[in-house]
């Protein structure tokens, strides 16, 4: 198992925000890649951990052939763009943005006086064809929340081999995969695998066992 540290990184930033950027795979960013970022798993290429300065915003820019998942961690965003044009997220809502072949553009603005802070990763299509496609979900307490991946028979959440939840859990609570994965804490802390883990830390192994020491929140990432 290893464990990268989000405060041993670069911060940097664009627009209205500040932001840490943990996994850059090379299939998108070739030598471009900053130091010290991962590889991702399965077709989960880049997470990045930003902070909204008050006001602040991304601007206006288009995606196509990427599938971009936006986790609020704290705070609210107003969204901006070709799809769902003025939804609000607030705290543990995520956002999943399809751009296909038709793409996408968005501006996420800060509304607040205060920072927020937002997790945002890219996910390679199966398949870069077809129309872009918005989808909304709420993170929930004791338990995994489903938010990407899956089979095709079913349209709660945009198909594919790679899986993403995200968790909310109390102190005690547990989280087992039997798989390779990537796991993000964005708030609490806990044991993991016999280590102790906590906000900003990105964990890579072949088979996580997780328990909360403290309300927890997790994004996992594994394939099918």
């Amino acid at each position: 198992m290893e464990i990268l540290h989000r405060d041993k990184l670069k911060r940097g930033g664009f627009g209205g925000l500040k932001e840490t950027r943990l996994v850059m795979d090379r299939r998108i960013f070739e030598s471009r890649a900053e130091n010290g970022t991962w590889e991702g798993i399965g077709n989960f290429v880049y997470l990045a951990d930003a902070c909204f300065m008050p006001k602040g915003e991304t601007g206006l820019h288009s995606h196509y052939e990427i599938d971009v998942i936006s986790v609020m961690v704290e705070g609210r965003i107003a969204h901006e763009g070709s799809l769902k044009h003025g939804q609000s997220l607030g705290s543990h809502d995520i956002q999943a943005q399809r751009a296909g072949s038709e793409g996408f553009s968005h501006n996420e603005i800060n509304p607040d006086d205060d920072e927020n802070r937002l997790i945002q990763i890219w996910v390679l299509p199966e398949r870069a064809e077809g129309p872009s496609s918005y989808k909304l979900y709420h993170s929930k307490g004791s338990k995994l929340t489903r938010v990407y991946g899956g089979s095709t028979d079913q349209d709660e959440t945009f198909d594919g081999q790679t899986l993403i939840d995200v968790g909310l859990l109390a102190t005690g609570e547990g989280v087992t995969i039997n798989d390779p994965f990537l796991v993000y804490v964005t708030r609490g802390s806990g044991h993991i695998n016999d280590e102790i883990v906590g906000d900003g830390d990105l964990i890579r192994g072949e088979n996580l066992a997780f328990k909360a020491r403290e309300p927890t929140q997790l994004i996992v990432v594994h394939t099918s």
